[in-house]
This record gives C-alpha cells, structure tokens and sequence, in this order.
C-alpha cells in the first residue's frame, strides 16, 4: 500500500502589507488578490495583515484596518482562494505608543490584546525605545520588533537585542534579508538573531507579490527543521494570543 504523502505545515506570515490603500502596500484590491494567490501558491495558509501606522504619513486606524481585512477576506472568498486574512499593524515606535494602547486605539496581531508589531527607525535606536517597550510589557503587550536587522544599530551591536529579550521582548527578521536580498549586513544580521534566538518569527513583510514574498520559500529551506518553529509554531502561538518566551542568549 502506498503511503500517504506528509500534510505541509501551515505556514503563517505575521508580517505582512496586503491591504489594498492603506500604505505603501497594494493600491488596488486586484493587487492584493495577486499576492493571496502568491501566498498560497508558496505554502502559508494565513497571513495577517500589518499595514504601517506612522504618525503624520500613514494614520491608519484600528477601526478601518479591521473593516478593510473583513473586506478582503470577504473578496478572497468570493474568488475561492484559500488564505486566511488576520488583522494587525505595524507601529512606528514613538513614545505616544503606550498612551494610545491605553486610550484602546492600538491593534494587536489578531486582536488578541497580547502581541505588538513594532517598528524602529532605520539608523538609529531613540533613546526612549528602551522605556517604551518595557511599558508595553508592563501593560501586558508584548512587543514584537520588525525586522531588527534592518536598523543599523541593532545589526551592529547584537548584544542590544539580547537585552531586550532577556526583558522579555520578542523579533521578527525578514524572510528576504536570509536570502541575501537587503545586502550582506543584514544577511549576518538577521542570521545571528535567529542563531541566538533573539528572533523569533521569520516573516516577508511583503508589499507585493514581488521579491519580498517569493524569499519566503527560500528562507524555509535556509532555515530547515527551524522553518517549522519560526513560520508555524510561534505565528500560531501569537495569532492565538499565547505566551512566547525569548531566548535567554548566551553572553559573547
């Protein structure tokens, strides 16, 4: 008798700009129908939606961002394609970020009041994202920092990231940034993170059905028996609300 071939692991992508209008992401809901199609066709079964919320630039609010997930998903039903839409957002760290999870303004990923999607700058660490993230944990939001290997200063000192795992913050790299894709720092970058298991998830942070999201499988075969773990098991974690402890990393 013919053995039965192994289910794939359902793959889900915490980190992603699908939403058609909402940011830098997809303009129009055909875009965003090719990504889902994308997605399936590279093996995730759900992803959840993370449009940017910077203030000034992209006002995004928990309200809309729920209404244009129902939308979508209503959409990718319509056209019998097979990918669960979750909501959440990605939030530019500023120090206006605990007073507004406080007023009830803030997104969590699916909703769950227990994960966070944060992100930094680009070149440098503000001197307040320190107090920030441990006011978050204090308030019982656990951050999770978007592509740490991108910012500059975290890429170059390692050991911060470390400290704020220790404290019980979390990460997500950037499937592209594994492949090679961003350039050889944040290649090292994000390889040290998930070595030291200061990252937790590996995410596209597509905003197309480009580059971004076709590095996803390429990354699940860099990452072999951890693609499970960092792609399944802690996004499922999170999507339900569960507890996810870092890493305590060793000192170098």
């Amino acid at each position: 008798m013919a053995m039965k071939k192994a289910a794939s692991p359902p793959y889900i992508d915490l980190h992603a700009h699908i939403l058609p209008g909402f940011d830098d992401g997809p303009e129009t809901v055909e875009e965003s129908i090719e990504m889902a199609r994308a997605y399936v066709e590279a093996g995730y079964a759900a992803v959840v939606a993370t449009p940017h919320v910077i203030p000034g630039v992209y006002e995004n609010t928990r309200a809309s961002i729920l209404r244009g997930v129902k939308r979508l998903q209503q959409r990718l039903h319509d056209a019998g394609i097979p990918l669960t839409v979750l909501p959440g957002a990605e939030y530019h760290l500023t120090d206006r970020l605990v007073p507004l999870l406080q007023e009830g303004g803030v997104l969590t990923l699916n909703d769950t009041g227990k994960h966070l999607l944060v992100e930094l700058p680009w070149v440098h660490l503000p001197a307040y994202a320190s107090q920030v993230l441990f006011e978050l944990l204090l308030a019982g939001v656990t951050p999770i920092i978007a592509h740490p290997e991108r910012n500059e200063f975290l890429a170059r000192h390692p050991e911060v990231l470390r400290g704020f795992s220790r404290r019980g913050v979390l990460a997500q790299v950037t499937a592209g940034a594994l492949t090679g894709l961003f350039g050889p720092a944040e290649r090292r970058a994000s390889r040290i993170f998930i070595e030291e298991g200061t990252a937790q998830f590996v995410a596209t942070d597509a905003h197309n059905a480009g580059r971004r999201l076709k590095a996803g499988p390429e990354a699940m075969r860099l990452l072999g028996a951890k693609a499970q773990l960092l792609i399944c098991e802690h996004p499922a974690a999170v999507i339900n609300g569960a507890a996810i402890y870092a890493a305590a990393s060793r000192e170098r």
